[in-house]
């Protein structure tokens, strides 16, 4: 990291290290919870719902790439084996063994509530203190609270009907 760079980082870098490297293996197992639910998801309106968690999917990658830019720039290192996912998740990983589109819905609003309150934190630590990652952080909680929304509001129109 630059020197003028450090500077205007006014918060613990490790403690920061350490809460980016937390949400990264948040990210991974979210793209990854996303994906194969997209690809096993049985039921009804099965292909509206994995369009969508197939794009979810796309949204957490981008947040991982974008956590790991940050990570180095800061100087630090972002994860480097999926072991250490697990070791590390705030947010942990749903095993969709129950395939019907409601339920894996239900899992990822879950693992979309977690996020949003991970990445409040994260928010509260670097609130102006940390402008760059301050910014991060708000692109990727705004998408987190839009991942929520869609998912509940297609929980909701599957009750009604």
């Amino acid at each position: 990291m630059g020197t003028k760079g450090k500077e205007i980082v006014g918060v613990d870098v490790k403690k920061l290290l350490e809460m980016l490297n937390k949400a990264l293996a948040d990210e991974w197992l979210a793209y990854y919870q996303y994906w194969i639910g997209a690809k096993v998801a049985t039921g009804p309106t099965r292909g509206f719902v994995t369009a969508e968690l197939e794009e979810h999917a796309g949204d957490e990658l981008r947040h991982a790439g974008m956590l790991v830019e940050r990570i180095m720039v800061l100087g630090g290192t972002p994860i480097l084996t999926p072991d250490d996912w697990n070791k590390l998740t705030n947010c942990g990983y749903d095993t969709p063994s129950d395939p019907h589109v409601k339920k894996i819905l239900q899992q990822n609003v879950k693992g979309e509530q977690c996020a949003i309150s991970v990445y409040s934190k994260l928010l509260d630590f670097v609130k102006d203190k940390d402008f760059i990652t301050e910014k991060m952080v708000q692109e990727i909680l705004a998408d987190e609270v839009e991942h929520e929304d869609d998912l509940q509001t297609i929980l909701e129109d599957m009750s009604n009907k």
